[in-house]
């Protein structure tokens, strides 16, 4: 017979590792780490929300599953015989990209998540600050200045990675973009919305964090040598949330030691 976790083993780990009562928690979870638990994911989600109370507020990087960037041409843009059979994102409906697992879908199908506007740094958030986060997400420099993470690191957020790997911390994602580097990528693309009269297309441009933002940061796994430095410095804390080793981090703090790194090493 399994060994189930309940809600309640896990709200005991959340409390160790350091969640509390009405934090704005950006969740990273790779779900098949944590262990069997007696509802799925929900247990952990349903755990999270009792972590942080009626107060507090959960957060999830969905992205978007948009395959058809793989139709590009070299200006970003869709060939005319596609357009027509191409799905406009739609922040109700368009599902989380499936490369970052399973836990943002099911965050952002549980009852009263919210979703921001921008399709590929769209993030989802459920609680009581929720729809500060996602509201008037740009739809440029997606990662920015207003965007969700931006919000995360204003309200005194924090980051937890549930068995996560180091390198799918998407709070770098703004740190690379605040940076003061030279030479980043950028990207510029075409983008589907889901419109009332169809699909509209729009041209988007973001620094482009498909690969290193920058090119003397390529070949460097600069994500993972950055929340590696920054725990070996002392920082953020570690436990176990079932069975996954785990960390949480406070989010201005993480970001001020990206920064950091980066333009150190990024010039």
């Amino acid at each position: 017979m399994p060994d189930f976790l309940s809600r309640t083993d896990l709200v005991a780990d959340l409390s160790e590792i350091g969640v509390r009562a009405d934090d704005i928690v950006m969740v990273h979870a790779a779900m098949s780490t944590v262990g069997a638990l007696i509802n799925g994911p929900d247990t952990l989600i349903e755990a999270l929300q009792q972590a942080v109370g009626p107060m507090g507020t959960l957060m999830a990087y969905t992205d978007w599953d948009a395959r058809y960037e793989a139709l590009f041409d070299d200006t970003g843009r869709v060939p005319g015989a596609w357009r027509d059979r191409i799905a406009g994102f739609d922040p109700l409906r368009s599902r989380a990209v499936r490369d970052h697992g399973v836990f943002p879908e099911f965050l952002r199908t549980s009852p009263g998540a919210l979703r921001s506007a921008n399709p590929g740094a769209s993030m989802t958030a459920i609680g009581a600050r929720a729809e500060w986060l996602v509201a008037d997400h740009p739809l440029d420099y997606g990662y920015g200045p207003a965007s969700p993470l931006a919000k995360l690191v204003e309200g005194g957020g924090k980051v937890l990675m549930v068995g996560a790997p180091r390198d799918t911390m998407t709070l770098i994602h703004h740190a690379e973009h605040v940076a003061d580097i030279p030479n980043k990528r950028i990207k510029r693309w075409e983008v589907p919305f889901a419109g009332p009269e169809g699909v509209e297309w729009r041209m988007s441009e973001e620094f482009d964090t498909s690969d290193a933002v920058a090119p003397q940061l390529d070949g460097i796994d600069y994500f993972t040598a950055i929340v590696t430095s920054y725990l070996e410095a002392g920082r953020g804390r570690r436990g176990k949330i079932g069975s996954a080793e785990s960390l949480l981090v406070d989010a201005r703090g993480m970001l001020e030691h990206a920064v950091a790194w980066l333009e150190r090493n990024g010039r």
